[in-house]
């Protein structure tokens, strides 16, 4: 610890209860601790959810690059809440339709947040109506009529 902290054969228990004590200035050890991120989680700390197609969306990426990145609103199935959800692959957004059954997970950037130059884009689609997209944008699978 420090200069402050004591010394000696019966200091233990003092260190263990400074150090516990100071713990809570760490803001990824609170956060963590008081479960901050799982909360206001709408996947609510799991790997994956299913959810169903609301509207196609063109999300405009950041600066310095250019274009229009194809997202999904979807509501998840679990809670309702509404998310954007990012189609990988060329030609993803001519596979998916309105009120599909879409599995989304986590898209990979730091901390659980957005990638990229995706502004607030936290999550990708991985599945439609129970087919791997990637299989459906290669054309290797044909999507089940539901």
């Amino acid at each position: 610890m420090g200069s402050k902290a004591p010394k000696g054969e019966l200091a233990a228990r003092k260190l263990v209860a400074k150090r516990k004590k100071f713990r809570w200035k760490d803001v990824y050890y609170k956060r963590r601790t008081l479960r901050l991120d799982v909360k206001s989680d709408p996947l609510k700390g799991a790997p994956m959810a299913r959810g169903i197609v609301l509207e196609k969306v063109g999300v405009e990426c950041k600066q310095p690059n250019s274009g229009i990145r194809k997202c999904v609103r979807t509501q998840l199935i679990k809670n309702g809440r509404v998310i954007t959800a990012f189609l990988p692959g060329d030609g993803a957004l001519n596979v998916v339709d309105e009120h599909d059954e879409v599995v989304v997970e986590g898209i990979g950037g730091s901390r659980g947040g957005a990638m990229g130059d995706l502004p607030g884009v936290r999550w990708k689609v991985s599945t439609v109506n129970g087919v791997s997209l990637n299989e459906l944008v290669l054309g290797r699978k044909e999507k089940p009529m539901r």
